[in-house]
C-alpha cells in the first residue's frame, strides 16, 4: 500500500456502505478492485455516480477507489455518490452549498420496510370480504 495523501468519505444508502478514497489524479473511478464501467454495466448508475463531481466541476480532477459492501446496484450506486460527495466537502468546503443544493450530502433514509406477522408483506393483508 502507498503512503499517498487521500481524502476520504462514508457513503450510505439503503443496506450498502461504500468507503470511499479520493486521490488527486486522472479520474478513474475503481470500484472493489475493477473499474466502475465493470462493476456497474447499466448507464444510470455511472451517470449517479458521476453527479458529485459534475455539480462541483472537479470532473477528471480525483482518482477514486471504492469498497462497497452490502445491498444491491443501485443501493451501491447510492451509497457511493454520497461517499464521493462527503469527500468532495472534506477536500474543499466552498463545495458544500453546491451539493447541499443538489439534495447530494443528504442521507436517503429510505429502507425497506419489515414484514408484519398477520400480513403476507409488509403491508399487504388478506382480500376482506363483508358477506
Amino acid at each position: 500500500m502507498s503512503e499517498e495523501r487521500y481524502i476520504w468519505g462514508t457513503g450510505k444508502r439503503k443496506c450498502a456502505i461504500a468507503q470511499v478514497r479520493l486521490f488527486a489524479g486522472d479520474g478513474g473511478i475503481t470500484v472493489n478492485g475493477k473499474p466502475y464501467d465493470e462493476a456497474f454495466p447499466r448507464l444510470k448508475y455511472r451517470r449517479m455516480i458521476e453527479i458529485p463531481f459534475e455539480v462541483t466541476d472537479t470532473v477528471g480532477k480525483f482518482r477514486v477507489t471504492v469498497k462497497a459492501t452490502g445491498g444491491g446496484m443501485s443501493g451501491q450506486a447510492g451509497a457511493i455518490r454520497h461517499g464521493i460527495a462527503r469527500a468532495l466537502v472534506k477536500e474543499n468546503e466552498l463545495f458544500r452549498s453546491a451539493l447541499r443544493k443538489e439534495g447530494l450530502l443528504t442521507r436517503d433514509a429510505r429502507v425497506k420496510e419489515r414484514k408484519k406477522y398477520g400480513l403476507k408483506r409488509a403491508r399487504k393483508a388478506q382480500q376482506f370480504t363483508k358477506r
